[in-house]
């Protein structure tokens, strides 16, 4: 069967006006996001600008819910560790301990951290390299946008930075695929 009829087909029997809606929701789940959501709802016949803005759209809000709630997560986690190293400061015992207190075995040690996947470990070779505007333009080819805001949520880039450079890549890359799609589908149409 033919790949762009059916989406035309499945797209023809939804409500005109839930069809970009459609396409938003597509571009919220990561690996699908705006661009090839963009590229779905070309294929299914919606206008070229909407089914672009629509799937940027949904990207960008999955974006935004991430970066919101991984840097109430990295706040959160920050200040409790603040707090231990206070803590542990104000409580310190003597080397021995006190009187008729049975000595501990010392802190234990910290489990040794999860190896990184190859795409997180390129996302952070980009950000070194480019930094936080290079790195996220070209997150895409590494990882999800979902997943390069969260790594760079968490190694303390400002929220506002990470969402105006994740939008300037969803705008782009969206735009470059729709523009592709449009061009195949011109082609296959003769």
């Amino acid at each position: 069967m033919d790949v762009i009829a059916f989406f035309q087909q499945a797209m023809s029997h939804v409500p005109v006006l839930v069809q970009p809606l459609l396409v938003a929701l597509a571009g919220v789940i990561p690996f699908v996001e705006g661009e090839l959501a963009a590229v779905l709802g070309v294929w299914a016949g919606l206008n070229p600008v909407v089914a672009a803005i629509a799937a940027a759209a949904g990207n960008f809000a999955s974006v935004f819910v991430v970066v919101f709630f991984g840097a109430r997560i990295r706040g959160a986690i920050l200040a409790r560790r603040a707090r231990k190293a206070v803590a542990a400061r104000v409580v310190s015992v003597p080397a021995g301990g006190l009187p008729g207190e049975i000595p501990e075995a010392g802190p234990e040690p910290a489990p040794s951290p999860k190896p990184e996947s190859k795409g997180v470990q390129r996302f952070k070779r980009f950000l070194v390299r480019f930094g936080v505007p290079g790195a996220s333009i070209l997150g895409p080819l590494a990882l999800p946008t979902q997943f390069t805001s969260a790594v760079l949520v968490s190694t303390g880039v400002p929220k506002g930075w990470v969402l105006l450079w994740q939008g300037v890549a969803i705008v782009l890359w969206t735009t470059v695929t729709t523009l592709s799609a449009v061009g195949v589908l011109a082609l296959l149409e003769g």
